[in-house]
């Protein structure tokens, strides 16, 4: 899943470039609020694309990995009212 966030991220970014440079370099000698307008549109992209490169699936299983911390995973599966493997 990662490499597909990955390549959907470069995908908007570079869509997000070529709007800034095509509205500058060309559509600005033809229009100009078409130009601002593809500048708007292109300005909200990157967040866009960090929020999906950063998005989290259902196959991540990132909130139930241990953190290393034996007290703090005791305490974070009592919590949830899971037993531990090795308390049996």
């Amino acid at each position: 899943m990662y490499a597909r966030r990955r390549h959907v991220y470069f995908w908007m970014m570079g869509i997000c470039l070529v709007l800034f440079v095509g509205a500058w370099a060309v559509v600005r000698l033809f229009s100009m609020p078409v130009a601002i307008g593809m500048c708007v549109v292109a300005m909200v992209i990157p967040p866009v694309a960090a929020m999906v490169a950063n998005r989290r699936g259902p196959e991540d299983r990132w909130w139930d990995a241990p953190s290393g911390d034996p007290q703090s995973d005791q305490w974070w599966d009592e919590l949830d009212g899971r037993k531990r493997h090795d308390e049996r």
